[in-house]
């Protein structure tokens, strides 16, 4: 039998990795009060459970005050940090998990009205574009307290029983140094030469060392290719592996090709859905080849077969398969069962990070307990007793009850009204860029398939048809339907189609078309999207400050790239207010929350992406029959106990309603919803 090379174990100098699949550092922005608590523990814990063999924690641990935390970060110039690192090492450890941590000084990559409200420091004059925050120009004595808070923090991690440390130098402070594109300093730490530039990292390095020891575990993750026009080449990166290796005082190396200064470089660096899979890992290879140093590496590592290209063909000795463990933790344990296909995928929609970048705390899109590890079980344990569930809705927020109902033993009949699964998640995918998306569907289907849930495709489910099953739980999924009204006026705006028509192809885009956005999401700017390839007159005009604001950062990106060389323009700030048939064309009323100022525009065709309202007539229907009368204990469901309310004596079943048959939300949400409630029917 063929050995799989991402199972076998790895030597790192005294360390022993049981395979090759490690979580690169990444802050999932979980701390309480900048300490790793129980939540981060729980959620590291999660997949050293299921056997990765490295957990690389922080993204990053700031080691000095000035550098604030903007993504929530471990503080780890402070004491007690400590204990709280012993017990989430403690709680990795007790599965055979090594466990280390990244740490950095932000440099120009925060802000000064953060934390103590000191100023941001760098090499460079210039601000980060991403954080905006203008830095101080570092001084002599500036490098000698970060020097001694780098050696502190790592004997804080090293005394929290950390197993070795990463030093953070992409896009952070010691890059900063080594790029020539952010060195704005003379003398000893000046940009005339490369090896100016790299004395603040190495004297970083020599006081760790001085501190830690050398049998303690010290890598590097940096950028070894800016990839831009007078930042530091490819050639000047290998040089700087080379000069790694040649240190004696580098354990590893894990590899960064990019810069992360703007929302488009960090896309390109850590790419979202419809990009190129692992576009930096042949790069990482050549570092390697270079070097010959432990060679470590994540970017877009979305599915198995890819890392184990990458460890077979020599190109990793660790893969880095981070957002693949926040949709699934226990992809190594089901590759060691030969479950492969039962791996739930990462679909890159990169909720995740975007949330992060938002000051949110990470989410999966369609793991609802990927950092609710504390509340939320990965796996759903079997009920006490069999009972029927009739799922009415076949979307994300349908399948995720069924899969979980399935699980927990009970019998499950699910009725959708179209002729295949997926609800907006279908919609979402006719997007070629967004076509990953169907991952959401297609995992939750199989799961479906193998637990016997019986499906009845192109029904639209009556009150009758739900009666006749004689169930116990009836879940209405149903979803909503485009709001055509115009905000905080009564009845459909007239003239207008919306942004499904356009996405589905129902409708076909006119000569100039506005795409009026109240909602912000993505069904605006996917109709734009379609509307310009096709050759339109786009605008796209919101009443917000800014454009698309639920998009978020790195899914924005392939957005303005799609749509920045064709006919398009973005307005802000400005509300429809009414339509009116002018001739063969359209008139639009627009007005601006700011003042009275209104103006008429006209247009072809006027496209309005304002959400959904709920199809819950079928709820309003049942309702009547039921047990609760479709009442939702909050209470005992954010508790995570059963629902056990009786509002009718005379009721037949439990009745309740998830996903967008509430209230327009996202998938996220959706999955939630039916997650947290059917775990415990």
């Amino acid at each position: 039998m063929t050995k799989d090379p991402l199972l076998e174990p790895f030597q790192l100098k005294h360390l022993t990795l049981k395979n090759r699949i490690m979580t690169t550092a990444h802050e999932p922005a979980y701390p309480e009060d900048g300490m790793p608590k129980e939540r981060y523990a729980a959620y590291h814990a999660e997949r050293a459970k299921a056997g990765v063999a490295l957990a690389m924690t922080a993204g990053s641990a700031a080691v000095s005050r000035d550098s604030p935390p903007v993504f929530n970060n471990v503080l780890a110039y402070k004491d007690e940090v400590v204990p709280w690192i012993r017990n989430l090492t403690d709680a990795c450890h007790e599965h055979g998990c090594a466990v280390m941590i990244q740490l950095t000084h932000l440099g120009r990559r925060t802000g000064w009205n953060k934390g103590d409200w000191l100023p941001s420091v760098s090499s460079s004059r210039h601000r980060e574009p991403a954080h905006r925050a203008f830095p101080k120009l570092i001084e002599d004595w500036d490098i000698d307290r970060i020097l001694s808070d780098f050696a502190d923090a790592a004997e804080r991690m090293q005394a929290g029983g950390m197993d070795g440390i990463e030093i953070q130098a992409y896009g952070h402070l010691l890059d900063q140094f080594w790029s020539p594109l952010t060195n704005d300093l003379s003398g000893p730490y000046g940009a005339d030469t490369l090896e100016n530039r790299l004395r603040f990292p190495m004297d970083v390095l020599e006081a760790i060392r001085k501190r830690v020891g050398h049998q303690f575990i010290v890598g590097f993750r940096y950028t070894a290719d800016e990839a831009q026009k007078g930042g530091l080449s490819a050639e000047e990166g290998l040089e700087i592996s080379r000069r790694f290796a040649e240190s004696g005082k580098v354990d590893f190396l894990n590899v960064i090709r990019g810069r992360i200064h703007t929302d488009p470089a960090l896309t390109d660096v850590i790419p979202v859905q419809g990009m190129k899979s692992a576009p930096h890992l042949d790069f990482a290879g050549a570092v390697r080849n270079a070097t010959g140093m432990p060679t470590f590496h994540a970017a877009r590592i979305p599915d198995v077969a890819t890392a184990r290209h990458a460890v077979a063909e020599g190109l990793l000795d660790m893969v880095g398969m981070t957002r693949a463990h926040m949709a699934d933790p226990h992809i190594v344990r089901k590759i060691v069962e030969r479950r492969e296909d039962d791996i739930r995928p990462c679909v890159g929609a990169t909720y995740c990070l975007d949330r992060i970048y938002q000051a949110g705390d990470a989410l999966c899109i369609h793991n609802a307990a990927t950092g609710r590890e504390l509340t939320m079980p990965h796996e759903i344990t079997a009920a006490p007793r069999r009972r029927k569930v009739v799922i009415v809705g076949a979307g994300p927020a349908g399948l995720e009850a069924a899969r979980v109902a399935a699980e927990r033993g009970h019998q499950v009949i699910v009725f959708e009204a179209a002729a295949d699964p997926g609800g907006q998640v279908r919609l979402t995918a006719q997007s070629p860029r967004r076509r990953e998306m169907i991952g959401i569907i297609d995992w939750r289907m199989a799961q479906c398939a193998a637990r016997d849930v019986e499906f009845r495709f192109g029904i639209w489910a009556e009150a009758a048809d739900v009666i006749e099953q004689n169930p116990d739980v009836v879940i209405i999924a149903t979803g909503g339907l485009p709001n055509t009204e115009l905000f905080e006026q009564k009845g459909e705006a007239a003239h207008v189609i919306t942004s499904w028509d356009i996405i589905s192809g129902a409708v076909k885009p006119a000569g100039h078309v506005l795409i009026y956005d109240e909602s912000g999401d993505h069904p605006g700017l996917q109709a734009a999207e379609v509307a310009a390839a096709a050759g339109s007159k786009v605008e796209v005009m919101t009443p917000d400050r800014t454009l698309a604001p639920e998009i978020m950062a790195m899914n924005l990106v392939p957005y303005m790239r799609a749509l920045q060389d064709k006919d398009v323009t973005f307005t802000v700030t400005r509300r429809l207010l009414d339509v009116t048939r002018s001739g063969n064309r359209l008139s639009a009323t627009i007005g601006t929350d700011y003042s009275d100022l209104t103006q008429q525009a006209q247009y072809d065709q006027v496209v309005l992406n304002y959400g959904t309202l709920p199809l819950a007539d079928l709820y309003f229907d049942l309702r009547p029959l039921a047990q609760n009368k479709g009442g939702v204990d909050q209470q005992a469901l954010i508790d995570g106990r059963a629902q056990t309310i009786r509002r009718n004596p005379k009721g037949r079943f439990q009745l309740f309603r998830i996903g967008d048959a509430v209230s327009a939300r996202n998938t996220h949400a959706a999955i939630y919803d039916a997650l947290r409630l059917v775990k415990d029917i």
